[in-house]
């Protein structure tokens, strides 16, 4: 496999120089910092990653101060009592995009939530005490226990709450398989999960980065090469 420390250099060429990448790599983690994360904020980014799924992200930004009214603010014990009316109705309300099935999730995802709270403390805790190292571990969990968080939802989602995690991106993927790694050019199967997680593992003892810069730097090295500006558009979390 390509030492790391070559995936740097060619990120460093194509995007400047060592300053001008650190200034496009997210900050490291803090797990002090989620382990303080509510438990309604995490309903929250659980419902925006199930309806950015496939969907044009700005839409879902625009409405959702809509999204926070018509969820009670995403509160699990408030939402855990409402009837079945109170959903069906929420399939008609404007103030949302009404997908039934993504709908039905957010009341799933408050008992998912619920549970998980009840068993650590809180969900943030529990993220914050899963450790990097085991991605495909949590990723299976989410998908598992959780209602439409599988695949490329369930990782964009621990990025956003802050977990330090890799992302399979489409980039990320070129630079793994161009650096040795024999994985398909989508990562969609347990196999090939293992091996990213695996590498990702290596590289994070051979540099001492963070996981979500590694997986940055991996996907500035790869791909189009786009300007600051737009990557800085692109990069809400992703790769």
């Amino acid at each position: 496999m390509t030492p790391f420390k070559a995936i740097r250099a060619r990120a460093e060429k194509r995007k400047g120089g060592a300053k001008a990448l650190e200034k496009l790599l997210p900050p490291k983690p803090r797990a002090a910092a989620l382990a303080k994360l509510t438990d309604d904020r995490a309903l929250a980014e659980m419902t925006k990653r199930v309806f950015c799924a496939g969907f044009a992200w700005s839409v879902i930004e625009a409405k959702w101060d809509g999204f926070e009214e018509a969820f009670a603010g995403f509160a699990p014990a408030a939402l855990a009592f409402k009837p079945d009316e109170f959903w069906e109705k929420l399939t008609a309300d404007t103030r949302i995009v009404r997908n039934g099935a993504k709908i039905m999730s957010v009341r799933d995802n408050t008992r998912f939530v619920q549970e998980i709270a009840k068993e650590h403390g809180s969900f943030g805790r529990f993220l914050a005490s899963w450790p990097s190292s085991d991605e495909v571990g949590l990723l299976d969990l989410l998908a598992k226990r959780g209602s439409r968080l599988g695949g490329n939802t369930g990782q964009m989602l621990l990025r956003f709450l802050g977990w330090d995690g890799f992302v399979t991106s489409k980039d990320v993927v070129a630079c793994l398989r161009e650096a040795g790694l024999d994985i398909g050019e989508e990562v969609k199967s347990k196999k090939d999960l293992a091996k990213v997680q695996a590498q990702f593992n290596a590289w994070a003892k051979e540099t001492g980065l963070p996981y979500v810069q590694l997986s940055r730097i991996c996907a500035l090295s790869a791909g189009n090469n786009y300007s600051a500006d737009e990557l800085m558009r692109r990069m809400g979390g992703d790769e």
